[in-house]
């Protein structure tokens, strides 16, 4: 704690109280922010553990499948295959809020057929894991999405909670012991002003009874 390097008077006194009015609603303001981004902040881990758990299942069983479908296909008809690009895929970037902050928001939009190719001279499990890959990148995004929400919203906990911090252990313990000290020497002052006047009293009784 330290004080503030200002004069010991009365509306001094009056200012710093109305700062500190202002520190603490301003703490409060920004110790209930910094829970509610925690809450937020522990919803999305949750979210994401999720959403790896799934994205890595299917990528799994997407390779799986194209593994056994195209095994013991030769490299030539496996290339004529998939000679003609089937599908392009294009990521919309847009920005949405989540309490004070301004978090991306991406959409993934597809143009052309995932199946392409013949079916009737392709196996079957090659139709399921195309499917596969195509929710496998759907999966992919929103997961991109959702980590960049847990690293904005972790930077924002950081700097709420320095600033929280600040309040608490030095602008509203300085201001609380600046007021204390000023009040301490008005109060000071006010003995000494009072002994001297009781001391000038005695002098004007004394010269009156003379």
């Amino acid at each position: 704690m330290a004080l503030l390097p200002l004069s010991a008077n009365r509306m001094n006194m009056l200012m710093l109280r109305r700062r500190l009015v202002i520190a603490r609603k301003g703490h409060k303001l920004l110790k209930d922010k910094q829970d509610e981004l925690m809450r937020n902040f522990l919803e999305l881990i949750d979210e994401i553990k999720g959403l790896r758990i799934r994205t890595e299942k299917v990528f799994i069983e997407a390779i799986r499948r194209f593994t056994l479908s195209t095994g013991l296909l030769p490299i030539e008809e496996l290339e004529a295959v998939f000679i003609v690009p089937a599908i392009s895929a294009r990521v919309e970037i847009s920005t949405t809020r989540l309490l004070n902050l301004r978090v991306p928001k991406f959409k993934v939009k597809f143009s052309g057929e995932i199946l392409s190719y013949s079916l009737t001279n392709t196996p079957l499990e090659l139709d399921g894991a195309m499917s596969d890959m195509e929710e496998a990148l759907k999966l992919l995004i929103v997961l991109a999405e959702t980590e960049k929400k847990l690293s904005l919203l972790a930077r924002e906990i950081d700097v709420t909670r320095r600033r929280v911090n600040a309040l608490e252990y030095v602008m509203i313990p300085d201001l609380f012991e600046t007021i204390s000290f000023i009040r301490m020497k008005l109060e000071e002052l006010e003995r000494e002003n009072l002994t001297r006047l009781m001391k000038v009293k005695d002098i004007i009784a004394q010269k009156r009874g003379i």
